[in-house]
C-alpha cells in the first residue's frame, strides 16, 4: 500500500466518472467541483490506484489547503492561494511525492507550487510574448515557420508548471480541441502543403483520453503533405503511469512520430519516468527533451550535466535548453543570457555531442528560436580563421585555395592571435590541460616500454 503524499477518504474504482475527494484535514473543505470532501482521514493508497493515471488526474492537488494538508507544519505556504488565484495550481500525487522539502530551494516544489513572485509585473513581460495568438490562421493552430505548425490540442496539463510559456491559457479552462476546430485545422493544412511537420502541443496532449488523442493524430495523418508529427508532453515527468500499453499501441500506428518531453532537473529522473520513456522508445518513438533554464532550479552547469547524462542513458536526446520566455509570472525564474552561455561553455568537452542541447532564445514578437553559442571564432583573415576550443586552445584553421608558400615556414616562439591569423603559427596551447597531461603520461609510458636497442 502507498502512504506517500496522497490523502483520500475512500478508494473509488478507477473507472468512476466522479473523482474521489482530494483532501483530508481538520475541517471540511471543497474540491474543485465544489463537492464536500470527506471526514478527516488519511487512508493508504493501493498500488493499483497509485499506478492508474486517471486516479492521479482526479486527485491532483488543486488548492493551497490541499497542499498544506500534505506538507509539514513548518512549511511556509504564504501566498500560494493568492498566486493560484491568478495562475492555476495542479500537481499530481506522483509529482508531489518527489518534493523533498517544502520550500523554493527544492526544485520540484519551485517548479510546481505557486509563489507570490508570480504576481510581480515587469514591463518586459507579456501574457503572450511569442505572439502565438497573432500567428493563428485558424483557432488553435500556430503557423510561424514556413514548413511547420503547432497545434494546441488541449488546455489541460497533469501539473501546471510555474514557468509555463502559456500561463495565459493553461488550466484556466480545461478543455480539448473540438471536432469543428479540428476540421478547420485539417482544411488549413490541406490548403498549405508547405507545412510538412506538425507539433501537437497544449496543455499536454497525453492528458487527453487515448481515443481523443487518436482522433487528432488521425486527422493530421489524413493530410498527405504532413510528413512528421511531433508531440510535446511533460507526462513522462509528472504522470509517467499515463504511458500505458494502450497509449503506446495507438501511437505506433502513426509513425513517423516523435515525442519531445520536458525534464528540467535530475530529481525528475525516477525509475517511473525512466520506464515511461523506455516504453515509448521501445515502440520506435524517438524522444527528445526540452529543458528550460530556471534560476535556483537548474542554473548550475553540474546540475544540467547530470540531467543530460541521465537522459542519454534513458535514450532521450537533449534537444533544446530554453532561455526562460518573457511571460508574466516567471521573472523570478529568469537568468541572464550570459548564464546559459557559460553553462554551454562548461558542457562542451565534458559531454558528448548527443548529450548537449542547443541553447535557444524563443524571440519576442514571434521571432522564433534563435540559437546562442559561446564565441569560438577569435579572428578571421583572408587566409586563416582562428578558432578556440573548450580548453582555451587557439588554432589557426587554413582557408581553402591558399597559395602555396603563403605561410611563412618560421613559427613565432611566443605566438599571438595575429600570428595565427596570418599563418605564422598554427596554435596557442594552454599549459597543463587534462588532455595535455594525458598525452605526456602516454609519451612517458611509451618511452619506458620501448626496447633498449631501439633507443640506441
Amino acid at each position: 500500500m502507498r502512504t506517500k503524499v496522497t490523502q483520500v477518504c475512500e478508494e473509488q474504482e478507477a473507472s468512476d466518472d466522479k473523482p474521489p475527494p482530494l483532501t483530508g484535514g481538520q475541517e471540511d473543505v471543497s474540491n474543485e467541483t465544489g463537492d464536500p470532501a470527506g471526514s478527516s482521514c488519511a487512508f493508504p493508497v493501493s498500488e493499483e490506484l497509485w499506478q492508474d493515471w486517471r486516479w492521479q488526474m482526479r486527485n491532483r492537488i488543486r488548492t493551497a489547503r490541499q497542499l498544506s494538508n500534505l506538507s509539514p507544519p513548518t512549511a511556509n505556504l504564504a501566498g500560494v492561494s493568492t498566486a493560484a488565484g491568478r495562475f492555476p495550481l495542479a500537481i499530481t500525487p506522483y509529482y508531489a511525492s518527489l518534493i523533498r522539502r517544502f520550500d523554493s530551494g527544492d526544485p520540484v516544489f519551485a517548479m510546481s507550487v505557486p509563489q507570490l513572485q508570480e504576481l510581480v509585473n515587469y514591463p518586459a513581460l507579456h501574457d503572450d510574448p511569442l505572439e502565438e495568438d497573432e500567428d493563428m490562421p485558424v483557432p488553435g493552430l500556430v503557423h510561424r515557420y514556413t514548413d511547420r505548425a503547432l497545434l494546441i490540442s488541449t488546455t489541460t496539463c497533469a501539473s501546471y508548471c510555474r514557468h509555463c510559456t502559456r500561463k495565459r491559457m493553461a488550466g484556466h479552462r480545461e478543455s480539448v480541441i473540438s471536432a469543428a476546430r479540428l476540421r478547420q485545422v485539417v482544411a488549413y493544412l490541406t490548403e498549405h502543403p508547405e507545412v510538412h511537420d506538425v507539433i501537437v502541443s497544449g496543455g499536454d496532449p497525453f492528458t487527453m483520453a487515448t481515443e481523443q488523442l487518436e482522433q487528432v493524430l488521425s486527422a493530421l495523418r489524413s493530410v498527405s503533405s504532413v510528413e512528421v508529427v511531433r508531440i510535446g508532453t511533460r507526462v513522462p515527468v509528472v504522470l509517467p503511469m499515463r504511458v500505458t500499453d494502450e497509449l503506446v499501441a495507438m501511437l505506433r500506428k502513426y509513425h513517423p512520430l516523435y515525442v519531445n518531453t520536458h525534464f528540467n532537473h535530475p530529481a525528475e529522473l525516477t525509475a517511473e519516468s525512466a520506464a515511461a520513456c523506455r516504453r515509448l522508445v521501445d515502440a520506435g518513438v524517438p524522444m527528445g527533451n526540452q529543458s528550460v533554464l530556471l534560476r535556483g532550479v537548474n542554473d548550475r552547469a553540474e546540475v544540467l550535466e547530470e540531467l543530460f547524462r541521465g537522459l542519454v542513458r534513458n535514450r532521450v536526446r537533449p534537444y533544446y535548453l530554453y532561455q526562460c520566455d518573457l511571460v508574466r509570472g516567471v521573472e523570478h525564474f529568469r537568468t541572464p543570457l550570459s548564464k546559459g552561455l557559460s553553462i554551454m561553455e562548461y558542457l562542451r568537452g565534458r559531454l558528448s555531442g548527443i548529450a548537449i542541447p542547443t541553447f535557444v532564445v524563443d524571440a519576442p514578437h514571434g521571432g522564433g528560436k534563435i540559437p546562442l553559442l559561446p564565441n569560438y571564432i577569435i579572428s578571421v583573415s583572408p587566409t586563416h580563421t582562428v578558432l578556440r576550443n573548450f580548453e582555451g586552445m587557439m588554432v589557426a584553421y587554413p582557408e581553402p585555395c591558399m597559395q602555396e608558400g603563403a605561410v611563412p615556414p618560421a613559427q613565432a616562439e611566443m605566438p599571438t592571435v595575429s600570428d595565427l591569423a596570418n599563418g605564422r603559427a598554427t596554435k596557442i596551447q594552454p599549459a597543463a590541460t587534462g588532455r595535455h597531461q594525458r598525452r605526456s603520461m602516454r609519451a612517458s609510458h611509451d618511452l619506458q616500454e620501448t626496447p633498449a636497442e631501439l633507443t640506441q
